[in-house]
C-alpha cells in the first residue's frame, strides 16, 4: 500500500563523484514526485551553503531527508537528523559510497539505488547507531559532530589530509599522489587510547573507530562491526615494514586481515583517540586534530532501507 504523501528535502550534491553523476539528482527529485510526494530539492555552490539551505528547510515538518552523493553528504545528512527522528534517505552518487552499502542500498546503479528510495518511504525506517565526536575543531556554538561510518586517524587520514592541501593535480588522482607520498614516510605512530574508561598506549600506522565495516570504497577495516549492537569497534595495525603494510591491503579489502597477528580490535561504547600531529577524517570528512572523542549513541539515526 501506497503511504499518504509526504514532505521530503532532497539535498544534491552536483560535484559527486567529480560532476560525473550529475544526473542523479535530478533522477531522484522526479522519480519522488511521481510517487506523489511534495519534493523540496536543494543544491548549492559548495558545502557549506547546502548545509544552510538543508538545515533552513528541515525548519518545516519533514517526512524525511535524502541526501544524493557519497560519503561526505551522508555525513551532511547524519548531522543534520541524527537525534532527531527525521529518517535519511541515501541515493548513492560518490566514489566510496560505504556507508550506503553498509546498509543495503544498491551502489553503482542509481536507477536501481532510486527505485530501493521509492519503496522505502512507503516502510518505516530502520533504527541503527550513530558516533557522537567531541573536541572536533571549529565546532563554534554545536557541542559535537556525528558520523555513521568510520573515524580514521592513521594512515588513510593522513592521505586525506595531505591530499586537500595539494592544489594539483584536480580530481581524483590527488589521492593517488598523496598516498604514495605517505607511503614512502610510512611509519608508526605512538597513540593514546581510552575505550570505556581503559587506558591503552599502543603503536600504530592504521588506525580506525568504526561503527560501519568499510572506508575506502569497500576496505573492510572492521568485518565484524555492526550498526546497531551499541559498541564501536576500534582498529589497530601495530608496527610494520613499509612491504609488509601494502601486502596487507588486499587482505584488508577481503575482510581476511582480522586473524593477522598484526592486527589487534577493541570494542566498546566511548573512545577517546590522541596522538601528535594526526588530523581526524570521519566519512571521508575533516574532524579536526586528535585528541576526538567518540561515543556511541544506540538509535540516533534512522535510514530509509
Amino acid at each position: 500500500m501506497v503511504s499518504p504523501a509526504k514532505r521530503i528535502v532532497v539535498a544534491i550534491n552536483p560535484n559527486a563523484s567529480f560532476g560525473k553523476t550529475r544526473r542523479v539528482g535530478p533522477a531522484a527529485v522526479a522519480a519522488v514526485k511521481q510517487r506523489g510526494h511534495e519534493v523540496v530539492p536543494l543544491s548549492a555552490p559548495d558545502f557549506d551553503g547546502l548545509v544552510r539551505v538543508a538545515r533552513e528547510a528541515l525548519t518545516t515538518p519533514t517526512d524525511a531527508l535524502v541526501v544524493v552523493g557519497g560519503d561526505g553528504m551522508v555525513n551532511l545528512g547524519v548531522n543534520l537528523v541524527a537525534g532527531t527522528g527525521i529518517p535519511l534517505g541515501i541515493v548513492p552518487a560518490g566514489t566510496g559510497n560505504d556507508f550506503a552499502a553498509g546498509v543495503g542500498i544498491p551502489t553503482g546503479d542509481p536507477d536501481a539505488a532510486i527505485a530501493a528510495l521509492c519503496a522505502a518511504l512507503d516502510r518505516e525506517p530502520r533504527v541503527i547507531d550513530a558516533a557522537r565526536v567531541t573536541g572536533v575543531e571549529g565546532e563554534g556554538d554545536a557541542p559535537h559532530r556525528w558520523f555513521a561510518g568510520v573515524l580514521s586517524a592513521g594512515f588513510d587520514a593522513r592521505v586525506n589530509e595531505r591530499a586537500n592541501g595539494m592544489r594539483f593535480p584536480k580530481g581524483a588522482s590527488r589521492y593517488v599522489f598523496a598516498l604514495v607520498a605517505e607511503l614512502v614516510t610510512l611509519r608508526s605512530r605512538p597513540y593514546e587510547l581510552t575505550v570505556d574508561g581503559v587506558r591503552h598506549e599502543v603503536d600504530s600506522c592504521l588506525l580506525s573507530v568504526a561503527n560501519n565495516t568499510t572506508i575506502g570504497g569497500g576496505m573492510r577495516v572492521a568485518p565484524d562491526a555492526l550498526l546497531d549492537d551499541g559498541l564501536l569497534d576500534v582498529f589497530i595495525v601495530k608496527p610494520v615494514s613499509r612491504l609488509r603494510f601494502i601486502r596487507l591491503f588486499p587482505k584488508v579489502f577481503s575482510g581476511t586481515h582480522s586473524q593477522l597477528e598484526i592486527v589487534e580490535f577493541l570494542r566498546g561504547r566511548t573512545v577517546t583517540v590522541s596522538s601528535p600531529g594526526i588530523v581526524g577524517y570521519a566519512d571521508g570528512e575533516r574532524f579536526g586534530p586528535l585528541p576526538l572523542t567518540v561515543e556511541l549513541v544506540p538509535g540516533a539515526l534512522s535510514v530509509l532501507v
